[in-house]
C-alpha cells in the first residue's frame, strides 16, 4: 500500500488534528493508499511576516526530513503558503506536493483567470510570493479577503453562520467585479466552507488540501517526482541539526 505523509503546519492536539484529517472526506481515493497527518514541532503563531515564513520553512522541513526513510511514497504540504515544499524537494526523492502552487496551476486547467478567496488581508504576502514565482500575476483576477480572523487550531467550528455567508459574499465579488472564472480557497484552514460555497457559486472553487491528496496519488501511480535540476541535493544535509531544533522546540 502506498503511504503519504501530510505535514500540518502547526503543533496541535489530537482533536484539532482530526479537523485537518476531515479534508480526506472531500475526495475519493483508492483503497491502496493511506494518509498520515503529522503536526510540525517548529512553527510561528501564524503566517503574517517574513520571520514567520522562515520559521514555517524550518518547521516543515524538520517534520518531513525523514519521510522517505520512514517508508512514505509522497509528502503533502497542508498549507497554501507551500512552506517547506522547496527545501523538502531538495532532500527527498519522493514527490512533495504544495497546496498553493498546485491549486493555482489547476485553476488554469478550469478557466482563464482565478481569484484567491482569503480569510484576512495579512495572508496576502503568501499568495504574492507564489504568484511571482510562477509568473501568474496576470492570471490572478484578485485576492479578496472576507475580513475574518482565522483560527489555525479549531478552524471554522462554531462560526459557520457568520463566516460562510461572508466568504460567499467575497467570492461573488471576485466573480462579478473582478472577472474571476475560478475561485481558490486561500487556506486549508477554510476547507470546512468548501461544500457550502461550491453549492452556491456559479464557477468552480478549488479546495487546495484534497487536491494535493489526489495529485500525490497520481504522482505515485505515474512514478513522477520533482526535477533534480530545479531542486539540487544539499552538499551537507542538516538532518541532525534540524532534529535537535525540533527536540528543543518540543520541550518549550
Amino acid at each position: 500500500m502506498a503511504r503519504v505523509l501530510v505535514i500540518v503546519p502547526f503543533p496541535m492536539d489530537a482533536d484539532n488534528l482530526e479537523k485537518r484529517k476531515a479534508q480526506l472526506g472531500a475526495v475519493k481515493l483508492g483503497p491502496d493508499i493511506a494518509f498520515d497527518f503529522k503536526p510540525v514541532r517548529i512553527a510561528p503563531v501564524n503566517y503574517v511576516s517574513q520571520q514567520d515564513s522562515v520559521l514555517a520553512d524550518v518547521g516543515m522541513l524538520e517534520a518531513g526530513l525523514q519521510a522517505e526513510a520512514d517508508g512514505y511514497d509522497a509528502v503533502c504540504i497542508d498549507t497554501v503558503s507551500d512552506s517547506g515544499m522547496a527545501p523538502l524537494r531538495s532532500v527527498l526523492n519522493i514527490p512533495v506536493i504544495g497546496a498553493g502552487r498546485h491549486a493555482m496551476l489547476t485553476a488554469l486547467m478550469l478557466g482563464d483567470r482565478f481569484s484567491i478567496l482569503a480569510m484576512w488581508d495579512r495572508w496576502r504576502h503568501l499568495y504574492a510570493k507564489t504568484l511571482a514565482e510562477l509568473g501568474l500575476g496576470a492570471k490572478c483576477a484578485s485576492v479578496r479577503s472576507a475580513g475574518l480572523q482565522p483560527n489555525n487550531q479549531s478552524l471554522l467550528a462554531g462560526k459557520e453562520d457568520e463566516f460562510f455567508p461572508a466568504l460567499h459574499e467575497a467570492a461573488m465579488r471576485c466573480i462579478e467585479e473582478d472577472g474571476a472564472d475560478v475561485i481558490i480557497l486561500g487556506s486549508t484552514t477554510m476547507h470546512e466552507a468548501h461544500a457550502y460555497l461550491a453549492a452556491r457559486l456559479p464557477v468552480p472553487i478549488i479546495n487546495p488540501g484534497p487536491l494535493t491528496y489526489r495529485l500525490a496519488e497520481t504522482a505515485i501511480r505515474l512514478k513522477l517526482s520533482h526535477s533534480r535540476v530545479t531542486f539540487p541535493s544539499p552538499a551537507a544535509p542538516a538532518t541532525a541539526r534540524l532534529a535537535a531544533m525540533g527536540d528543543a522546540a518540543a520541550r518549550v
